[in-house]
């Protein structure tokens, strides 16, 4: 003991690792999901798989959709963890956690923008078959 009456934290290894790091990631998608921001980007993978295979794209194109889309949903991860921290290291308004968000944004904005692009490729190129 420390002094604080908690034990100190020793670290998983191992098996034991993997089960925490998978319950982590878990709570992680639990939070992610009160974003409606990230609600949008699942929707945007259901309809965007969806018309796909209704368009008859080959599959390794929607995985590699679904890939580009798992890839924009880490950012909306990092982007939430960036607006937690600004958050609660700045809960009035600052310079710094201003640039952060809009950083993170920005981010997001450009995955978003290349998903979209994907998508209106393949669909072009199933009408010119």
């Amino acid at each position: 003991m420390h002094g604080t009456g908690k034990p100190p934290f020793i670290k998983e290894t191992g098996f034991r690792h993997f089960v925490s790091a998978a319950r982590y990631s878990w709570q992680g998608f639990l939070r992610l999901l009160h974003e409606a921001a990230f609600r949008q980007q699942l929707g945007g993978l259901v309809l965007g798989s969806a018309l796909l295979i209704a368009i008859g794209t080959d599959f390794r194109q929607i995985l590699i959709f679904a890939g580009l889309m798992v890839l924009l949903f880490a950012f909306e991860a990092i982007n939430t963890a960036i607006e937690e921290l600004v958050d609660h290291l700045s809960p009035e308004f600052s310079v710094f956690g201003k640039h952060a968000k809009d950083l993170g944004s920005l981010a997001c904005a450009c995955l978003i923008g290349l998903n979209a692009a994907y998508l209106v490729y393949l669909i072009v190129e199933a009408y010119l078959r």
